[in-house]
């Protein structure tokens, strides 16, 4: 286990960070709206639900004990491109302070959609490492739902780094035997 997590920290600020320059970059009407025929997906709804599971864990830092079900399904975040880029600064500097935690603290973390309060046990670097999976993952929606309303997209935007790793790896061996 790590004895700190900056790396993780940093991996989770980044994708932070992506998410704020998203944002900036995208029209109000596309954050909003649904494309044709995809209703009822939207980035801001996507965006939000990443936002406030980054929320959950921050808030639940202190306490030892994270519930992601505990999510507020903050409207504005969907409403307001604005309101989320601030969360998402805000969250980036959270995050910055917890930098130095070390990795195998220990933290319980409720089971999702579990009527019976179930608590796991888990770990510092088991939630920055599912978090950053959980925001990868969101962020294909993400960039799905923007070509599908015309928006260009970097390619590598919400692909799981493993899978551009191989990527890169596949054309190494290509170039190489060229």
């Amino acid at each position: 286990m790590y004895e700190n997590c900056s790396f993780l920290v940093d991996v989770n600020i980044a994708w932070l960070r992506q998410a704020e320059g998203l944002l900036k970059q995208t029209a109000d009407i596309v954050f909003t709206s649904s494309p044709a025929g995809m209703a009822p997906h939207r980035v801001s709804s996507q965006m939000r639900h990443v936002l406030e599971f980054y929320e959950c864990f921050l808030n639940g830092l202190g306490k030892g004990r994270i519930d992601y079900d505990s999510r507020k399904r903050n409207h504005i975040l969907e409403k307001s491109r604005s309101a989320a880029v601030e969360t998402a600064q805000r969250l980036i500097c959270e995050l910055e302070q917890a930098r130095d935690l070390p990795g195998d603290c220990f933290l319980s973390v409720r089971m999702e959609d579990s009527e019976d309060e179930v608590w796991l046990a888990s770990s510092f670097a088991r939630e920055l490492q599912s978090l950053a999976s959980h925001t990868i993952h969101h962020f294909a929606l993400i960039a799905m739902t923007l070509r599908l309303h015309g928006v260009s997209v970097d390619p590598d935007f919400g692909v799981s780094p493993s899978t551009l790793s191989y990527r890169k790896s596949k054309r190494s061996l290509a170039a190489e035997a060229a």
